[in-house]
This record gives C-alpha cells, structure tokens and sequence, in this order.
C-alpha cells in the first residue's frame, strides 16, 4: 500500500461553503482537439465543488482508503519545519497544484527514498526539478488540457481589462465617484491592435481563437509551428522567436511552459524591444518574466499595463513589488482552479492513481517524465533542467502572515 502525499491550498477564510452560486457546471467529454476528458472508474465528488483546497480533498479520500493507502492531505508546504518536509521522507506518491505549488526540488527530492510518482493536479510541473526526477527514475505527471480552456477565458478577460482600464474604473465606483475622465484617461479599444502569444500550444491556441472575433490582428511564436490550415483560418502571423514578435505588438500574451530555456526570457533587454505603451499578459509562469523588469518597465512608461495570475515563488511574499507596481491586474494564481476546472483536474488525478496503482500505462498525454526522460507532453514542451532554484522565498509569505 501506498503513503500519499497531498497538498492543497488553504479553505477559503469564511469558511468551506455550504452552498454555492450555481447548482451546477456543464458537462464537458471531449476536449478541442477531440481527445477526451479524464475518464475513471468513477468520482466521489459532486462536479462543481470546491475540491482544490485542503477540505476538498480532491475527492480522493474514500477511493485512496478504501484500496489501504495512508492518504496526507495539508496546506503546509513550505520551510524546513513544514508538515509537507515532514511527510516527504516516507512518501510513494506527492499530489501538488500549480495554485499553491509543493516545490519537489533536488534537495527534498534526494530526501524522499520512496517516491515514485509526482502528480500536478493541474498543468505545468516546473515545481519539480525535472532533471532530478530523470536522475531518480521518478515518474511527474499531469492532467494536460484540463484546465487550458479556463486560462485562455482568463487571459482574454485580463487583456481587455488592461487595456480599457476596467480596474480603475470599477474603483471609482467602489469609492463614491464619478470620475469618467480619470476612467477613461488610459482606456482603448482592442479593435485593430496587433495582439501576439509566446506559445501557441493548446491555451495560447485557445487564446488566439477567442481573439479573433475582436478584429485584432494576430501574431504567434512557438517551436513547433502550426498547420498551415490553422494560420490562414485565424490570420495569424508567424514569427520565429519572442524578439520578432513583441517589436509589432500592441498586447503580447505568454502561454508557454518553464523551463531553463523561457526562464527569465521577459528581461529588460526584450522589454526594452516592445512598443512603448504595449502590454503584458502573463498566466504561464511568474519566473518567465523578469520580476524587477516588469516594475521598471511600469513605472517608465514601457509598458502601459501587465497582468497575469502567477507569480514566483508561490505564493508570493507580501512584499512582492507585483502587489503594489504602477498599472497592474495581478490575481492570485486562480486562473486555471474555476470549480469548472477543479471538477476534471480531481478527476483526472483520480484516473493517474487508479491507472499507477493497476500497474496500466498513464495516458501519454499525462507524462512529463517518465523512464528517465522527458515523455510525452513534457517531450513536446519541456527542456530538461531546473526551474526552482529561489522557491525556499515562499516561506516568506507563511512568516509574514
């Protein structure tokens, strides 16, 4: 029998609900590019409920005890003293999300004798060291497509609140005032700017699907180049790096993995080569921009705007400069844990488990390592390296609270 190791982010601060908005959320069976949605033996869980926190469990409970695995489900995640250091050593499985990552780094890695299997209920694993999972024959998968879809609806939702300045509108509101001129003193319209992603695999895909009924011209740069049918249905533009693309682009949009080879790519240098004025949107990963570039960068009138929803490490210290720069709409990392989301990411660990405690192959779509490489999705889009060198920052934030 296998020890689980599970961590989540904390119960909302009112309270787990005992109600919700709506009674419940479409039902969705196959993804975009047809291939299907998590599919095991079954789930203990009602879709639509709040599952990514410490209460939700995931709806893992009942399945992972009723097969005789001890099952460790905290919030506790980040420090030398921390429930999840603690737990680790004995461990044979760990469950993270992106939202509230458990960094798996070299040194936790080489702690955990037992582990097996790393689990990203969500998508994008650069919270574990990659190349130590290689080294240790550890197997990193996760549930790939589950949540693109909400990201990209979060990332269209971000663009045009930058650009018409829906923030500081709404704060007027929210104060008592009229002050049109002050609203509309940097608000847009989108229509005719030219708009471009860094990585157009499934959510920057998405993206530029959505955009295009705004009548924006669109630009794309990823390594694997789409189909010529793809580019001619969108009117995309191609560029054969991030260099070419942000020099023509009124928004630039980030959707692509971390790795060494996008660490840091959003640097002054390549800032400095945007269009005054332009604007930012990164939902990928926080350590894909350069953190103290971005402020400056806000602050002289570079950039007219950034927003995104993550941030590096996570969470982010309260003195984090993203929390307090000039012009920005910066979330907590939700967009991709909507209880829509959380519905098939648990279902999707659900499905992993079932098929890792079988002794089945995992999806191939599902694999980021596995047999000592990159497989599958991680082959597609991954680099082999690490990407959580500085994450110990993290425990920042639990000090300061």
């Amino acid at each position: 029998m296998a020890k689980v190791l599970c961590v989540l982010y904390d119960d909302p601060a009112g309270g787990y609900p005992p109600e919700y908005a709506r009674d419940a959320i479409p039902g969705i069976d196959h993804y975009p590019d047809g291939t299907t949605t998590p599919s095991p033996s079954a789930v203990d869980f009602k879709p639509g409920a709040l599952l990514g926190c410490v209460s939700g469990e995931l709806g893992l409970r009942k399945f992972l005890e009723d097969g005789g695995h001890e099952f460790v489900v905290t919030s506790d995640k980040d420090g030398p003293n921390s429930t999840f250091e603690k737990e680790l050593v004995d461990a044979d499985i760990v469950i993270s999300q992106p939202f509230w990552p458990a960094y798996l780094t070299e040194e936790r890695i080489a702690k955990a004798k037992k582990l097996k299997l790393a689990i990203t209920a969500g998508i994008g694993s650069d919270h574990v060291d990659l190349q130590a999972a290689i080294d240790k024959g550890i197997t990193v998968a996760e549930v790939t497509f589950c949540n693109s879809i909400s990201v990209a609806e979060h990332v269209v939702m971000m663009i045009l609140a930058l650009v018409r300045n829906y923030i500081p509108s709404y704060q007027w509101v929210v104060k008592g005032g009229w002050n049109i001129a002050d609203c509309v003193e940097r608000a847009y319209d989108i229509e005719g700017m030219h708009v471009g992603t860094v990585g157009a695999g499934r959510i920057g895909l998405a993206v530029l699907k959505r955009l295009k009924p705004f009548d924006v011209k669109l630009h794309y740069t990823d390594k694997h180049r789409l189909p010529a049918n793809v580019e001619k249905d969108l009117g995309l533009t191609y560029h054969p790096d991030a260099d070419s693309l942000v020099k023509v682009c009124d928004v630039v949009t980030v959707n692509a993995p971390l790795h060494p080879g996008t660490e840091h790519l959003f640097n002054d240098t390549l800032i400095g080569k945007m269009k005054r004025g332009a604007y930012l949107v990164n939902t990928a990963r926080g350590k894909i921009a350069d953190r103290d570039a971005v402020v400056r960068a806000l602050e002289s009138g570079q950039l007219a705007g950034y927003a995104g929803d993550v941030w590096f490490p996570q969470p982010a210290p309260r003195d984090h400069p993203w929390r307090t720069m000039p012009h920005h709409g910066m979330t907590p990392h939700v967009s991709g844990t909507t209880l829509s989301a959380q519905a098939r990411y648990a279902a999707g660990t659900r499905e992993i488990l079932e098929d890792f405690f079988a002794g089945k192959p995992l999806r191939e779509e599902y694999l980021i390592v596995a047999g000592g490489k990159l497989a599958g999705a991680g082959a597609h889009a991954y680099t082999a390296g690490d990407a959580t060198k500085g994450s110990e920052e993290a425990a920042e934030f639990k000090k300061a609270g």
